[in-house]
C-alpha cells in the first residue's frame, strides 16, 4: 500500500507508534509499502516545536530514513491544488497533504475526520 502520512501520523510512526491502530503498524512496516511524508509536515511540526506546542527529538528528521520513509518535497502544481480544493478544512497543511495525496494517487494515512470530505481515499491511523 502507498501512503502519506498525515503530521500526527508522521509522528506516532516514528516516535509513539502504539498510539496508531495494529493494523496502521503492520502497513506501514510492511516492505511492500511506500510511506511518504510531507517537507509540509516537517514545516509544521517545526513550527509548533518553535512555538512550544510540542517537543521533537533533536533526530526526528533522521529516524524517516531509518524507517525508509520517503519524502515528498512541495511542488508549485502541489500548491496550486491545494488552494483549487474546497473548504472543507481551513489549514494550510492539511490542505496539502490532501492536494500531495490527490496529485499522486496515494491514501492519506490521518485521523482527522475532516479529510474525509476530499476526493482521497483516506487510511484510518
Amino acid at each position: 500500500m502507498n501512503l502519506l502520512l498525515d503530521s500526527h501520523a508522521l509522528l506516532w510512526a516514528l516516535h509513539d507508534p502504539q498510539r496508531l491502530t495494529s493494523t496502521a503498524r503492520e502497513v506501514i512496516s510492511d516492505p511492500r509499502s511506500l510511506v511518504y511524508f510531507s517537507a509540509a509536515s516537517v514545516w509544521e511540526l517545526e513550527l509548533k516545536a518553535a512555538k512550544g506546542k510540542l517537543t521533537l527529538p533533536s533526530d526526528w528528521i533522521a529516524a524517516t530514513e531509518t524507517l525508509r520513509f520517503v519524502e515528498l518535497p512541495v511542488t508549485s502544481h502541489d500548491a496550486r491544488r491545494s488552494a483549487e480544493l474546497p473548504w472543507h478544512h481551513g489549514d494550510p497543511f492539511d490542505r496539502m497533504l490532501v492536494a500531495q495525496a490527490q496529485l499522486r494517487g496515494v491514501r492519506l494515512a490521518s485521523r482527522d475526520p475532516l479529510m474525509a470530505a476530499y476526493d482521497v481515499p483516506v487510511f484510518a491511523v
